[in-house]
C-alpha cells in the first residue's frame, strides 16, 4: 500500500508547550464541532467521551488528552472528520492514538525551538501569513474558507508560523550534516527505477490481537493457492482488502522505489520478476506480492542526477528525523496510554 499519510496532524498549542510549568491537556468546550465529533466517536469508543477527557500521552512537560487529539483531527480534516464516525472501533482508536502521538511530537518540537531561542519576528510571521492569504484570494477569503470547513482560522495561522520555526531549527540542528555523494547517486541511477506488482492484502490494522492469528492462517491458505498456480489477479480481486487495487486484480503499476511502505517496497524491488513472495507483514496487514515487472531509468544520467540526489537526500532526512525524534521522546519520557 502506498506510503501516504492520510492526514497531516498538527497541534496548535505551541505557546503552552514552551512554558516551564507542566501543561495539562485541553478539554473541549461543549457546543463546538470538535466536542460534537468526540461525542459521536464515543458512541463507538466510549473512552473518547469529551467529558471524561482521558489522557492519551504523558511527558515531563505536558499531557495530551482526548480533547487535544480530537481538536487537531477536527481542525485538519474539517467536515471530512465526520467520515471517521462511521469507522470500526479499532480504526477509530488507531486514528485518535496517532493524532495524539503527533500532537505530542509537535509540542516537543515547539518546546525545543523555544529553548533554542528560535522564533519568527512579527514582521516575518506577517509576511508568511500574507503569502497564504494571497493564495486564497485575500485574508477574508482565507478565514471564510477555513470557517466553512468547521475549522479554526487561528489554529491554521499558528500552524504556518510554527511550521516555519520548526523547519528553521531542524535545518540548522538536525539536517545540516545530511549529504549525498556522487557514488550514491550513480548507484541509485543504475538500480531499477519502478516496479509493477499484483498483491493481496488482508488487513490487520485496527483489529484486536485475538483476530490476527486467524487472519494470518487465511493468508497462508491464499499463498498455497497462489503458488499452486491459481490466477493471481482473480485471487486478488476476490480476496484483497486494499480498495485501491481490488478492481484491478491487486495491480500497482510502475511505482517508484520508496513509494510504498518499507517491507512492501523491499519485496517489490528485490524478488525476481515473475516470483510470488511469502507473507509480507506491514503496518496495514499481511500481503502476498507477485512481481510483474521492473524498469530502469531511461533518461540520461546527467539529466536526472540532480533529481535523484534530491530524492536520496529526502530519504536520508526522513531517517535522520526519525532517529532524532526517538531520542527526543525518550528524553521527554513520553508514555502512551492505550484506549
Amino acid at each position: 500500500m502506498k506510503k501516504i499519510l492520510i492526514i497531516v496532524l498538527i497541534a496548535a498549542f505551541g505557546a503552552a508547550a514552551c512554558s516551564p510549568k507542566r501543561v495539562e491537556g485541553t478539554k473541549l468546550a461543549a457546543g463546538t464541532p470538535a466536542y460534537q465529533l468526540a461525542l459521536d466517536l464515543a458512541k463507538t469508543v466510549p473512552a473518547l467521551d469529551p467529558e471524561k477527557n482521558a489522557v492519551l500521552v504523558t511527558t515531563k512537560r505536558f499531557t495530551v488528552t482526548v480533547g487535544d487529539a480530537v481538536q487537531v483531527i477536527q481542525n485538519t480534516m474539517g467536515k471530512g472528520a465526520a467520515q471517521l464516525v462511521a469507522a470500526e472501533a479499532g480504526t477509530i482508536k488507531e486514528f485518535v492514538a496517532n493524532a495524539a502521538r503527533q500532537v505530542a511530537d509537535r509540542r516537543l518540537l515547539v518546546a525545543i525551538t523555544a529553548d533554542a531561542k528560535i522564533s519568527l519576528t512579527p514582521e516575518e510571521a506577517a509576511k508568511l501569513l500574507a503569502a497564504q492569504y494571497e493564495r486564497a484570494g485575500g485574508e477574508a477569503q482565507f478565514i471564510e474558507r477555513i470557517k466553512a470547513n468547521d475549522a479554526d482560522p487561528e489554529f491554521i495561522k499558528t500552524m504556518f508560523v510554527e511550521n516555519e520555526t520548526i523547519n528553521r531549527y531542524l535545518e540548522k540542528n538536525v539536517f545540516a550534516s545530511v549529504s549525498v555523494g556522487d557514488e550514491e547517486i550513480r548507484k541509485a541511477y543504475d538500480q531499477d527505477k519502478t516496479a509493477t506488482v499484483r498483491h493481496i492484502l488482508l488487513l490487520t490494522q485496527g483489529k484486536p490481537a485475538s483476530e490476527i492469528p486467524a487472519i494470518r492462517k487465511k493468508m497462508e491458505g491464499l499463498l498455497v493457492r497462489a503458488k499452486a498456480g491459481e490466477d493471481f489477479a482473480a485471487l486478488a480481486k476476490e480476496f484483497t482488502e486494499d480498495p485501491g487495487s481490488k478492481e484491478n486484480g491487486g495491480l500497482y503499476e510502475n511505482f517508484p522505489r520508496g513509494a510504498m511502505v518499507k517491507p512492501f517496497d523491499e519485496a517489490a524491488f528485490t524478488l525476481p520478476v515473475g516470483q510470488i513472495s511469502g507473507i509480507v507483514e506491514t503496518e496495514y496487514g499481511f500481503h502476498i506480492l507477485k512481481i510483474e515487472g521492473r524498469a530502469k531509468e531511461t533518461e540520461p544520467y546527467e539529466k536526472v542526477k540532480d533529481q535523484i540526489a534530491d530524492s536520496l537526500k529526502q530519504a536520508k532526512r526522513g531517517e535522520v528525523f526519525e532517529k532524532y525524534m526517538a531520542g527526543v521522546r525518550k528524553k521527554a519520557k513520553r508514555v502512551e496510554t492505550k484506549l
